[in-house]
């Protein structure tokens, strides 16, 4: 692990924790060389999880691809990091268990995930990923979001 101050490799573990329901580990870190302290968090990368995409195509699942768009559906809204963390480790949990997952299911599920989460963040997600061409598109959505 390099140290984020001097770039040294030479740093020690010197405390880490369990994160039960995230499935993560939490080590607080120090470099021997210029002493700075810093966190790093280790999580299980989901290696085997193949996207099939609409036109066909495979592509190997991106956790930080698809947490880069729900980013942007967040922008300036009352959502944490740790909040859209949270999403996706229940999402990928769910999907673990699958080789190959179509990206449509990806976003129905991260639809549905963020409907759950934050109204506005729903909306402006499907208006990207249903691809909306005009306010009729946004209309037909807030309809069905307010039926529910």
């Amino acid at each position: 692990m390099h140290c984020p101050k001097c770039k040294s490799l030479n740093t020690k573990v010197v405390d880490s924790r369990s994160v039960e329901e995230k499935n993560v580990t939490r080590r607080r870190r120090q470099c021997t060389d210029c002493f700075v302290r810093f966190t790093t968090f280790e999580r299980i990368e989901i290696i085997d999880l193949n996207v099939l995409k609409s036109n066909g195509h495979k592509e190997l699942y991106d956790r930080e691809k698809l947490k880069r768009g729900i980013v942007l559906s967040c922008g300036k809204l009352d959502i944490t990091n740790e909040d859209i963390d949270n999403m996706i480790q229940k999402l990928e949990e769910k999907w673990v268990s699958e080789n190959i997952i179509s990206s449509k299911k990806i976003g129905e599920d991260i639809m549905n995930a963020l409907r759950n989460l934050n109204q506005i963040a729903y909306i402006r997600f499907a208006s990207v990923y249903r691809d909306f061409k005009d306010v009729e598109d946004f209309k037909d959505v807030l309809g069905k979001f307010l039926e529910k």
